[in-house]
């Protein structure tokens, strides 16, 4: 099995070496095993590991749920039902920002339409909002 430096994981990987090196700090990637000049080496599985913590990223999982993904995946006792109850909370979690931003949305539309492009900056409609809650507006 080749051995990887640092930075060469990080070019497999596609990450900067300070995020593999951030990765170390928080237990999500082993540190590397070191050669007598103290370079750190790495192998195939922490190419493995890198992709799976950033795709796991990609789709909206914090470090903190990748270790527990991470951990499900080792452990031998978990099921795929462990895994599945986390991505069903994740969906729910982008359920309730997906109705958040359109609730922002229509705000900020409201206040784009209230706005007469005309009128000094101390008239604007849009500026004034935001001197008094947003919230109260959504009602």
């Amino acid at each position: 099995m080749q051995k990887l430096r640092i930075g060469q994981l990080a070019g497999e990987t596609e990450v900067h070496i300070e995020t593999l090196r951030f990765y170390e700090r928080k237990g999500l990637l082993t540190p590397g095993e070191r050669t007598k000049k103290g370079y750190r080496l790495y192998g195939t599985d922490d190419v493995s590991r890198v992709r799976f913590i950033k795709e796991a990223q990609k789709l909206g999982f914090s470090l903190r749920e990748v270790m527990e993904l991470l951990e499900l995946k080792l452990d031998r006792k978990s099921r795929c039902a462990d895994v599945e109850k986390r991505a069903r909370a994740k969906i729910d979690e982008i359920e309730f920002k997906i109705q958040s931003l359109q609730k922002i949305k229509v705000v900020l539309k409201n206040l784009a339409n209230a706005c007469k492009g005309s009128v000094p900056t101390s008239e604007c409609a849009i500026l004034k909002a935001f001197d008094s809650p947003i919230s109260r507006k959504e009602k």
